[in-house]
């Protein structure tokens, strides 16, 4: 397929930065380095977009564990000891997976860095295996910094609330997040990214749809370009004090503005509120200084 697929070709097209992204996009290799796998093995959390077979909904679902719970088996292979919580959506989708295309991001809020790992995921008898397809870093613009975190008792999972809207709670939480994953797909894949910005940059206006700016980036345009091709998205909010996560999963499509501005809009199909579904519980956030002001 190439760095690109026609759908981010046409975006990087519209935006005027093909000759860039063609640049950018060097940096993206199918092998895992040493500087890579390293990395990997000091992550306590992983997300992971993919769409579900059985349903055809694309979901961001997380996976955490002791640092080495993700190591490089091979230049090409990672290998991924804990699970998605029994009742996270994607649990069925990954329970017998053979050949799933799937998307990772591993994010260190601590260092402002994120890995991310494309490819094709197998249940083994005791782990998850992707065999990676395309492996690349990207910059540190719009992550939080924080300093430290805690791994607290795993408790038996709470049953997760399941709707088909927002209520007005989960439309507070989501206007107070500084960070949120998109998972999307395309014909040959699926991937995982990272959104960042200070609160209130993405917003629910109304119980079925949020909003969000895309922010200038890498000008390599991967998930707006699947989005292009398959509006299908699954987008996964972290409360990093409480362990709460927030998933939804429908369809996006981008909005160009005349002055060169982007927004993407999102509609709800379907959402899942899971309390304290992870261990994890980070420090207060330094927010980035790359993110724009919300109000503007």
């Amino acid at each position: 397929m190439g760095a690109y697929h026609a759908g981010s070709r046409t975006v990087q097209d519209r935006v005027g930065v093909r000759e860039l992204a063609d640049h950018v996009g060097q940096i993206i290799g199918q092998g895992i380095k040493p500087v890579a796998a390293a990395f990997l093995e000091l992550q306590p959390l992983l997300i992971l977009g993919a769409a579900d077979p059985a349903t055809g909904r694309v979901w961001a679902s997380p996976l955490t564990g002791d640092p080495g719970f993700v190591r490089a088996t091979g230049p090409h292979q990672i290998s991924i000891t804990g699970a998605t919580r029994p009742t996270d959506p994607l649990t069925p989708a990954l329970a017998d997976a053979r050949d799933l295309p799937v998307g990772t991001i591993a994010l260190d809020p601590r260092t402002r860095r994120r890995m991310r790992v494309d490819g094709r995921l197998r249940r083994t008898e005791r782990a998850l295996a992707i065999e990676a397809e395309r492996v690349f870093a990207n910059c540190p613009k719009y992550i939080q910094r924080r300093e430290s975190y805690e791994t607290v008792a795993d408790r038996e999972p709470a049953r997760p609330r399941r709707s088909a809207e927002l209520t007005t709670s989960q439309a507070e939480f989501i206007a107070a997040a500084d960070t949120f994953f998109l998972a999307t797909v395309h014909q040959h894949g699926a991937d995982a990214s990272h959104r960042g910005g200070n609160p209130g940059f993405v917003q629910a206006t109304s119980p079925r749809e949020l909003t969000w700016p895309d922010y200038a980036g890498n000008a390599m345009f991967l998930s707006l370009g699947n989005l292009l091709a398959d509006p299908r998205a699954g987008l996964l909010f972290l409360d990093w004090t409480t362990g709460t996560t927030l998933q939804l999963t429908g369809e996006a499509r981008t909005e160009f503005g005349a002055d060169g501005e982007r927004r993407v809009r999102f509609a709800v199909t379907e959402v899942v509120e899971s309390a304290a579904a992870l261990p994890l519980r980070w420090s207060a956030p330094e927010y980035s200084p790359a993110n724009p002001d919300p109000a503007h």
